[in-house]
């Protein structure tokens, strides 16, 4: 009789604890779903994997976890992702921090401010008409390139790669920016110019369809230079400091799981941003950009970068005046989520 008095105790407690915790599990779902996230219009300025932290940070929850829904749009250029951010058709703007520069010295009082960069190196890759296993950057003397929108960082650090290769933009080569960003790959593709540069996945697709051959990175080449970072309207930044950290936070997050994780576990995580590509070749695309060292490893834009990118935007024509690092960069965020997020 002791004996199944005991299993009976047992039994009990047992049937307790599984019902106290379905009442706590209960309570928690009730408490979560009272939380609302908070939509944020981001418009990117192409889709590619280049921008895998973004993309992985979104697949892993990390937005959703600091009470974010992020909302992407693509608006193929530098220039439409600045109209998108002044004209407030979204929050935060991803792009090439020359976009900034340019709106500071127009003298516009509410000027953007960059908070967070994600990609410390062109993310292009040149592809060749021809095959060209032993390519030279001289190779591109005399001929026709689409190096995409002038006045933009791809084109602009495309001629300081050919100028510390000794060649001259403007009579050794052919640069054809006619060509709007999203179209490049198309109009090469049907026979016009000698190279193109594209961004990943684009170039590869390019080379499986026997349109072309990948024979550099420009990144590789350039070195490092802050090539995309997010960025928003001051106002904007001093009304929602509190999201933009916690925007801040979730992009730390993917730029540490991506560092972290072996391409073919990043490409699993973003293949749901590129669903016309096969995973075999996302897993490919994704190590050539660890194996070029794409990605900051912070959200931290620092000044020696800013000012190399100021440097090559002055030696393309493109800047008369250098702007002020304290004033366009604002890493006040970026700090604290190195701080925040473990």
């Amino acid at each position: 009789m002791k004996k199944y008095v005991i299993y009976a105790i047992i039994i009990v407690l047992v049937i307790a604890g599984v019902v106290s915790g379905i009442i706590a599990n209960m309570n928690n779902t009730n408490e979560n779903e009272g939380e609302e996230l908070t939509k944020v219009k981001v418009n990117e300025v192409a889709r590619s994997v280049f921008y895998a932290p973004q993309y992985a940070a979104i697949t892993n929850g990390y937005f959703e976890e600091n009470g974010i829904e992020v909302e992407i749009t693509t608006g193929q250029g530098a220039d439409q992702v600045m109209t998108a951010v002044l004209s407030n058709q979204c929050d935060i703007g991803f792009a090439g921090p020359e976009a900034s520069i340019y709106v500071y010295n127009e003298g516009k009082e509410d000027f953007t401010q960059v908070f967070a960069q994600l990609t410390k190196r062109d993310g292009s890759f040149l592809v060749s008409r021809e095959e060209r296993p032993d390519f030279e950057w001289t190779d591109l003397k005399g001929k026709t390139i689409i190096p995409g929108r002038k006045g933009g960082v791809p084109y602009m650090t495309f001629e300081y790669v050919l100028k510390q290769n000794g060649l001259n933009p403007e009579t050794d080569a052919v640069l054809d920016d006619s060509i709007k960003f999203d179209l490049m790959a198309g109009a090469f593709s049907a026979g016009n110019a000698d190279f193109v540069t594209l961004f990943e996945p684009t170039a590869s697709q390019v080379e499986s369809a026997g349109k072309g051959y990948v024979v550099a990175s420009v990144g590789e080449e350039a070195g490092e230079i802050p090539y995309t970072a997010y960025f928003a309207k001051k106002s904007y930044i001093e009304e929602n400091s509190d999201l933009i950290q916690r925007f801040v936070n979730a992009i730390y997050k993917g730029q540490q799981w991506v560092k972290n994780n072996s391409a073919e576990d990043v490409a699993k995580a973003i293949a749901y941003f590129f669903p016309d590509t096969d995973l075999e070749v996302l897993t490919e695309v994704m190590q050539k950009y660890k194996d070029i060292d794409a990605w900051n490893e912070t959200p931290y834009l620092s000044e020696e970068a800013f000012e190399r990118l100021q440097t090559v935007m002055t030696e393309a024509g493109e800047l008369e005046q250098k702007a002020p690092y304290n004033e366009i960069v604002n890493n006040y965020y970026a700090n604290k989520a190195v701080e925040m997020v473990k």
